[in-house]
Parts: C-alpha cells; structure tokens; sequence
C-alpha cells in the first residue's frame, strides 16, 4: 500500500515524481540563503566561473527530463505485468530491497563506464561532456544540465537499464528513481551542511564530485550517483580534504597522487 494508490498509477508516479522531486529539492536548495559558511566554493568563484546563465541552465534540464519521461512511459507499458484488472503483483520488501541495490549497482557501473569514455574521447568531450562542465561551481538546478546525448545515453539509459536488470515494478522504481534524484541533486548543491545524510552514508558526495569538476580532477571521480567503487577499483579515484577557509566556508582540496 502506497499513498498514492487508487489516485494515480504506478507508471505516472514512476514517470513524473522524479521530475517533482528534483524541482522541489533543487528549488529548495536555489532558495536557501548564501550560507558563505558552508559553501565549497565563494559566490565570486561561482559568478567567475560558471558561464551558463540560470535561464539556459532550466531550458537544458527541462529539455532532458521530457525525453526521460517520454521513455519511461515508453518502458513501464512495455513491461508492464498487470493482469487484466490493471493489478501488479508486488514482491515481498526484502526482495524490493534486494532490486533497488542491484539498480543502483547497474546505474554506478554504466555511468561511470560511459562517463569515462565522454572524458577519454576527444570529440565526444568537446562536443558533448563539456557542457555539463561549463558549471565549473556546481549547483543544485544544474545537476541535469547536460548536452541532450550524454542525458540520454548516461542517464536515461542509464535509467532504464537499471529497471530492466533488476526486475523492479514501476512502484518500486518511484523510490528508486526519486532517491537517485535527491542524491544527484544532493552532489552538486555545492554546500557542506552539518547533519546532511547523504555526507554520512556515501563517501560519493557533494565534495566528491566538487572534486571532479575542478580541474586537477578531471580525469578522476568519474563514479555517480552512489559509490566510488569502480574509481577504486580501476585507479581513478582522487581522495580529498576538507579545508576550512579563512574568509568563511569550506574548499574541497584534492590530495595529489602518487
């Protein structure tokens, strides 16, 4: 039993509660006040460095978020298992549990793998990866803010190979989905805030990927949204250090490698 049970399905929960998500906790963090005290990089750093205007910036989410939604509904009719009174089965919540690990195994390896490449790639890097890069300073609202290729070969393939793999129903699929919104949005609010769990629980976070978008980084930290497995694993991952900055805030520092 879901809250939204008996008003609206499954496949548009799925389809469209990321998207609400994302514009609410990415709203959320737009609103906030400047928090120089927590913040990775000074508002002067961000004005300097970042040269997409915030207009173009939601032109470019909204844009890839309507072809996501346009192949998730695409995908949950497919593979649809609801019996002819429009009922699906659900499995039992530790088999639920079990799905949403295995997505989010699924998610890290193809993005991370695909990530790379779009870095070791000349042509794809200059054409295509670097517009996401153009936010030097991330920010919550331009955590999506990507070429419309990369988002539909990282993420919405990415997406969609992950409910696949799993086995997942569209209903689990709405809490995987949305959790992988709320800590894609999380890495790139450029704030340190005390309490935050996703600090806690993933050493894959906001400094982590702050470390990716500077630019002795670039070539390491390729792993998202949830583990730095695979940069373990294959040498690309950059430790870093937090260092408190005397003007207020703090600065992600990478640790030079060996």
């Amino acid at each position: 039993m879901v809250f939204w049970e008996g008003y609206v399905s499954d496949e548009a929960m799925g389809t469209f509660a990321p998207i609400v998500v994302y514009w609410l906790y990415a709203g959320l963090y737009q609103l906030l006040p400047p928090l120089d005290n927590y913040r990775l990089h000074t508002r002067k750093e961000e004005d300097q460095k970042n040269t997409v205007p915030l207009a173009s910036v939601v032109k470019g989410v909204l844009l890839q978020q309507l072809v996501q939604a346009t192949v998730a509904q695409g995908l949950f009719l497919v593979t649809s298992e609801a019996n002819p009174s429009g009922i699906t089965t659900q499995p039992s919540i530790p088999v639920q549990i079990v799905q949403i690990i295995v997505a989010m195994f699924v998610m890290d390896t193809w993005q991370y793998f695909v990530h790379r490449y779009m870095h070791q790639n000349k042509f794809l890097y200059r054409h295509v990866h670097s517009q996401h890069h153009k936010l030097v300073v991330p920010y919550a609202i331009g955590a999506l803010y990507n070429h419309p290729l990369e988002g539909l070969l990282l993420d919405t393939f990415g997406g969609a190979l992950s409910f696949l793999v799993s086995g997942m129903t569209a209903r689990t699929a709405v809490i995987f989905f949305c959790f992988a919104v709320f800590k894609t949005v999380d890495d790139h609010c450029g704030l340190w805030l005390p309490g935050n769990i996703f600090h806690l629980f993933f050493h894959n976070n906001t400094a982590y990927h702050d470390i990716h978008h500077q630019l002795q980084g670039l070539k390491y930290n390729y792993s998202q949204p949830f583990f730095p497995i695979w940069d373990k694993l294959l040498g690309t991952y950059m430790p870093y250090s937090l260092v408190k900055r005397p003007e207020g805030g703090f600065e992600a520092k990478a640790i030079k490698r060996e």
